[in-house]
């Protein structure tokens, strides 16, 4: 590549770095309208935040923990054969939210001394790292569900909606 090249692709780079975190700027302004003690929990960013409110929508849309399982293809199916048991997971679903969720378990593996525990407590009891995984998975859906089903106050839901307007 030539000089000229190099130079225009950095331009542009900064550029969409620039507009990647202004984008990041507005969405912590919105999920801190609509839910902010979800960015408190540990492992759970602005875009992960926001991946969840987009799946969320409103109070009752996910009653349960299963129904949050279910929309992120998290239902696991039997795929047994002979003496082998075991599970797949469902591909249909809300991919975006089950990513969501698997970087959230993914950080929190890497930061949050109590989830190392509870990781090394499953793999103690005979799961597989994957297996353990999928718990911490499972049980980050029912603290997000639990979270989210309390419900904001009216007058930030309320500010949400004008911010949402505006922007």
């Amino acid at each position: 590549m030539t000089a000229r090249a190099l130079r225009s692709t950095a331009v542009r780079v900064q550029a969409l770095r620039a507009e990647a975190e202004e984008l990041e700027a507005e969405i912590v302004v919105l999920v801190e309208a609509m839910a902010p003690e979800l960015l408190r929990l540990p492992g759970v960013g602005p875009i992960s935040a926001g991946r969840i409110l987009v799946s969320w929508s409103h109070p009752g849309r996910l009653r349960s923990e299963p129904r949050l399982r279910r929309s992120p293809a998290r239902r696991r199916i039997p795929a047994s054969s002979g003496l082998t048991n075991r599970h797949r997971l469902n591909r249909r679903g809300d991919r975006q939210l089950n990513r969501a969720l698997h970087t959230i378990v993914l950080i929190r593996m890497r930061i949050d001394p109590a989830t190392k525990v509870y990781i090394q407590r499953r793999t103690t009891e005979g799961k597989s790292p994957r297996e353990a995984r999928r718990c911490l998975k499972r049980a980050i859906a029912r603290q997000v569900v639990k979270l989210l089903e309390r419900g904001p106050a009216e007058e930030s839901l309320t500010a949400a909606n004008n911010l949402a307007m505006a922007a």
